[in-house]
């Protein structure tokens, strides 16, 4: 049964193609929790407060919860579930920041972590020395209501600098 317009799209996710039927008015976030099974992208306050529903479309980090699906037909998009093969070398194995995240206690529940780990992807990807503050302020938009941010930070920033070191020559 169908409760309005429906579009066909296509989506990229985690390196997969995914075709789809959809209803106009379903959210990004909808077609990847109950259309695909990722539902390692949280739903939280469902107003693009909480940034527990951020995903990288296109590269760039997005609030799933406020992006129609249809909008992002054609876009190529990285999940927490796709994120340790972003770099090739991490495929099959955490990503080194989700190794971060538990070297320095940088979640307990786990609801934010999705939503922070993307964030700091991007923030890493575009800033590959970033300072504390930096830090503080890309991830500014997700909250996290268990872990006072600072394992968050101290694990952003020992990936920031395992990484560099990792790429230097030698």
């Amino acid at each position: 049964m169908s409760w309005g317009e429906s579009r066909t799209i296509t989506l990229t996710v985690n390196g997969t193609s995914y075709t789809r039927e959809v209803e106009v008015r379903f959210h990004l976030a909808d077609v990847l929790r109950h259309e695909l099974g990722l539902t390692g992208t949280h739903l939280g306050c469902e107003h693009g407060v909480c940034g527990a529903c951020t995903v990288l479309i296109n590269g760039r980090s997005a609030r799933s919860c406020l992006m129609l699906a249809v909008q992002a037909d054609g876009a190529e998009i990285t999940t927490i579930e796709g994120i340790a093969d972003i770099d090739g070398p991490h495929a099959g194995g955490l990503h080194p920041l989700q190794e971060a995240f538990r070297e320095f206690h940088g979640l307990q529940c786990g609801f934010c972590t999705p939503g922070m780990l993307t964030t700091l992807i991007e923030l890493l990807r575009d800033n590959p020395a970033p300072t504390e503050e930096e830090v503080r302020i890309a991830i500014s938009g997700n909250l996290c209501r268990c872990t006072g941010y600072q394992g968050i930070v101290d694990a952003a920033l020992a990936t920031a600098k395992n990484l560099r070191e990792a790429t230097a020559p030698a």
